[in-house]
């Protein structure tokens, strides 16, 4: 076989070796110089194929678009292509979040996630968001950073629905308003971890075991109402206001409904017709009561307030959502308060790290969490900007 010189050299092998040798902590901070560069160039990239879209150079080539052009000059997917040029024609607007990309201080998958709800008044503030919380938190601040409707607006898709079937594939599709989504979820769920599992069965595989036993237990051609109440709790935490409030006015932030998001008065309203209402003891932010040294372990209000506030394990990277446990940061034995700024979400792998020797976690649940691991290296831990921003919404109406 005749080798062919393209001009471009292979991998050295001394770089291959040299990082090789390095300790963990060389490692990482190779990691992390070597991403900010990459971040930086990103940012860069941006700015140039934007510059291509608004002269339409494309057209030089050929081409029929920058998003066609992208892909055939630079080898990537289509998929890859139109995200480089939305975000590049969106970002050319916003300066702060363009900036802290082409800077190395925000990823690029940060910039996309709320570049679709970034107006060059919200720029800076987005972009202060984006260096603290993870794409996922920022995905759902995205996603409810449109204003409720207000009772003279036209709702909007938040209360379409459907229910499709694919018979190729044997898969259903659905979309819900939001309180029968919270309704459904919470069933599905409730009956989900009744099924007999040997712990290996995917929890996936176990939501679809109790959606079949939800069909197989109905009874077939009723169309009789329910005469008992939902055994399901589907939990809406709003101001009492919302609920005895007679004076009709609609507000902006009413509440928040677990696994949607912020609510208004109206859904308040909608959802308690027909409810069983549980009362909790808040204090003058939202926050469940608090609990001393009265009791070890959390009430199941409070429970609620820390998976509302905590969404997933609270650990920096970990997503997990379904094994997880209330943990006191400061242990209740030695001293420790069943209180919310001391209580914090994790899941049962991460429980055991930091119960682990030379593991430490301090901070203010509610603020702001430091982690450090036994070598020293330091994390932050901070809750759902959702959760955040429906108490400074609580904390904004208490001052007016």
């Amino acid at each position: 076989m005749t080798h062919i010189d393209v001009g471009v050299p292979p991998l050295r092998l001394d770089l291959i070796g040299a990082v090789a040798a390095l300790s963990n902590e060389e490692l990482t901070a190779g990691l992390e110089e070597t991403f900010k560069k990459k971040t930086a160039a990103e940012g860069k990239f941006l700015i140039y194929l934007s510059e291509v879209a608004r002269r339409e150079a494309y057209r030089d080539y050929g081409a029929t678009s920058t998003e066609s052009w992208t892909v055939e000059h630079f080898g990537v997917s289509k998929a890859t292509a139109r995200t480089l040029t939305h975000v590049g024609e969106k970002a050319g607007d916003l300066p702060h979040l363009l900036g802290s990309l082409c800077a190395g201080d925000v990823s690029f998958d940060k910039v996309r996630a709320v570049v679709d709800v970034a107006t060059p008044d919200t720029d800076e503030e987005l972009r202060n968001q984006a260096r603290v919380y993870t794409v996922r938190d920022l995905a759902d601040l995205a996603r409810t950073a449109a204003p409720p409707p207000t009772g003279n607006s036209e709702r909007p898709n938040g209360d379409s629905k459907y229910l499709r079937f694919n018979d190729k594939y044997r898969t259903i599709s659905a979309q819900l308003p939001p309180d029968n989504y919270a309704e459904t979820r919470a069933c599905l769920e409730a009956r989900a971890k009744e099924v007999p599992s040997d712990g290996e069965t995917p929890w996936d595989q176990r939501l679809c075991d109790g959606f079949l036993e939800l069909i197989r237990s109905s009874e077939s051609g009723s169309t009789s109402p329910a005469t008992t109440a939902s055994p399901y709790v589907v939990v809406a935490h709003v101001p009492l206001t919302s609920l005895v409030d007679d004076a009709g006015e609609q507000t902006n932030l009413a509440g928040e409904l677990d696994h949607v998001g912020l609510i208004d008065g109206e859904t308040v309203q909608r959802i308690a017709c027909d409810a069983t209402v549980a009362v909790a003891v808040d204090d003058d932010v939202g926050h469940t009561m608090y609990e001393g040294r009265a009791r070890r372990f959390p009430s199941d209000a409070q429970r609620r307030e820390v998976k509302r506030r905590d969404r997933h394990c609270r650990f920096p990277g970990c997503t997990n959502v379904t094994f997880t446990n209330v943990h006191h940061i400061v242990a209740w034995r030695p001293g420790g308060g069943t209180d919310l700024p001391n209580l914090v979400l994790l899941c049962k792998h991460h429980h055991g790290v930091v119960h682990r020797n030379g593991w430490t976690m301090s901070g203010d649940a509610n603020v702001e969490l430091s982690i450090v691991s036994p070598t020293g290296g330091a994390m932050v831990s901070r809750p759902s900007p959702l959760w955040t921003r429906a108490t400074a919404g609580q904390r904004a109406g208490r001052s007016d």
